[in-house]
């Protein structure tokens, strides 16, 4: 309890407060898991499988403004204000996989996520996993542009064809963390 309590002293976390929306009790618990998960050091890594070993490290301020994106939308939202969070998170995931950052998720980068979400469960093969990727981007293309002429290209999905591919879809609660009142050390061993 006593880190909890220390976390109200420090201007930083008065400062991570107001930057990510969370309290700080949730901040205190969010750095819990974050000494959890690195092991008590100063940074996270993230490995990426692109054939360089490329590892990016983040602090706890970095990791506390991506579970920022995380959070349950309030109860006491205007309409514009939950829209404003569904389009906040919406553009998260989007750039989640826009990995070239040139605003449009283009075949190859959609394969990669198909590749990376059908290959955990070891069932399907990568040409496979290609082919399903292919058809579902054709799918996209039809949803998004409609009718295409046989000699018209798609580049890809722009942010706007995300937004209209996911209409309907109520991600401002499904995409949030949860803050259980539970000791979370007994849930990494």
């Amino acid at each position: 309890m006593g880190a909890l309590q220390s976390l109200h002293g420090q201007p930083e976390y008065i400062d991570l407060a107001e930057k990510t929306g969370f309290s700080y009790e949730q901040i205190g618990i969010l750095h819990k898991r974050f000494n959890q998960l690195s092991h008590n050091g100063e940074t996270l890594r993230n490995f990426h499988h692109n054939g360089k070993g490329t590892a990016d490290e983040i602090g706890f301020e970095e990791f506390l403004v991506v579970m920022s994106h995380f959070r349950p939308p309030s109860l006491h939202m205007t309409e514009e204000q939950r829209e404003n969070v569904r389009r906040e998170k919406l553009r998260f995931l989007f750039n989640m996989h826009d990995t070239d950052n040139d605003g449009t998720i283009n075949l190859e980068e959609y394969r990669h996520v198909v590749e990376e979400l059908l290959s955990r469960s070891g069932a399907l093969e990568r040409e496979t996993a290609k082919g399903i990727a292919d058809a579902a981007m054709l799918e996209v293309a039809s949803i998004s542009m409609g009718k295409m002429e046989p000699d018209e290209f798609y580049e890809g999905i722009t942010f706007e064809h995300f937004l209209k591919l996911l209409d309907g879809f109520e991600i401002e609660s499904k995409m949030s963390v949860r803050f259980l009142n539970m000791d979370t050390t007994t849930l990494c061993k």
